[in-house]
């Protein structure tokens, strides 16, 4: 029996849109001697002693197992030969500006997820086409011949299918899933790879004996309730392609942290500083992951009282390096005058984008 009715509204089009490789694409689009060697975007290890991370890769890079969020000593382990390029974000930030401006002639209705990803809504698009897999190939195309550069698309009428499907096929791939289609296309999909499912709740779903959509959908909306509470009730939905979220135009990110609450009382400085580094990698990660960059750290701290304070440092650059974080988080600490008062919850954030 359902506790919530099933509302699956198939009547959108929906298309998102990813580019491929973005940043390392940028590189070797300008750089031509680039093109068909291991490119990684990302500090190089014999010039950091070992420190950074990579935000990615060319596809010849990710043949050795590298990919995004990979530690850059890593990187150089599994690929001795690859070739390690900074990054200039300002460049890429400007491409993204023009890719969006390619969006903007068929649909206002989009919403970045980064610089290099979006959905768009083409239910009512501004050329009146009907097809919303024409608009994709038109988009692929012109994002090809005026920027040189390969897009992978996903099609379908909601969000969560549109991004399972442009993750489908790359790069310059373009997949399109029908409402009739939809449940047996996430059958074959491994659970890891649904989009918004974190790797603790795939680690719950496999000791469940859920590995696939198939799986999954076999499982009582009851039961994934209780053990995954609201993200219970997404889930049964997600795997009978149901996900009602409407694109937002206005959806911008502004920072990214992290925060935990401690059962056990933090007291001692030594623990404190460990977890702080822990939580400034996490953000690091996450800020990788959005590809988004920041120059402003804010440091949270609830005590066993329940009082809270925050305290906040700003960087000549921006950043999305983990000792860069953990580092100011650290020394934001030891700039407080109470130190041995027992901490309830720490937090991290950047912003400043």
């Amino acid at each position: 029996m359902l506790i919530f009715p099933l509302l699956n509204d198939t009547s959108r089009k929906i298309i998102h849109i990813d580019m491929d490789a973005f940043f390392a694409a940028v590189e070797i689009r300008d750089n031509p001697r680039l093109k068909g060697k291991p490119v990684i975007i990302g500090s190089d290890p014999r010039k950091t002693g070992g420190r950074g991370v990579v935000a990615t890769c060319s596809y010849e890079a990710r043949a050795f197992g590298i990919h995004s969020a990979m530690s850059s000593k890593e990187a150089y382990q599994r690929c001795p030969q690859a070739i390690f390029i900074p990054g200039n974000y300002e460049k890429y930030l400007k491409v993204g500006q023009q890719i969006r401006e390619i969006f903007l002639r068929y649909t206002d209705l989009i919403e970045p997820m980064s610089i290099d990803e979006a959905y768009l809504d083409v239910t009512e698009n501004k050329l009146g086409i009907r097809s919303a897999v024409k608009i994709a190939r038109l988009i692929q195309n012109d994002i090809w011949q005026e920027l040189h550069l390969t897009a992978s698309a996903g099609v379908s009428y909601n969000k969560f299918l549109a991004k399972m499907a442009s993750d489908f096929q790359k790069p310059q791939g373009l997949t399109v899933i029908l409402p009739d289609h939809a449940e047996d296309f996430l059958k074959q999909m491994d659970v890891a790879k649904f989009h918004g499912v974190g790797r603790k709740t795939v680690e719950k779903l496999h000791s469940m004996n859920v590995f696939t959509g198939a799986d999954l959908q076999k499982i009582p909306e009851t039961t994934l309730i209780d053990h995954f509470g609201r993200l219970g009730f997404d889930l049964y939905r997600k795997a009978r392609g149901i996900h009602n979220s409407a694109v937002k135009p206005n959806r911008i990110r502004k920072s990214i942290g992290k925060e935990k609450t401690y059962g056990k009382l933090l007291r001692l400085e030594e623990d404190i500083k460990k977890e702080l580094t822990l939580l400034s990698n996490k953000v690091a990660l996450n800020l990788q992951k959005h590809k988004k960059s920041g120059k402003i750290i804010i440091l949270k701290i609830r005590y066993a009282d329940f009082s809270t304070i925050t305290k906040r440092r700003t960087l000549k650059e921006v950043t999305q390096n983990t000792d860069d974080i953990a580092q100011t988080a650290i020394q934001l600490y030891e700039s407080l005058v109470e130190k041995d008062k027992a901490i309830r919850l720490l937090g991290v954030t950047v912003t400043g984008f």
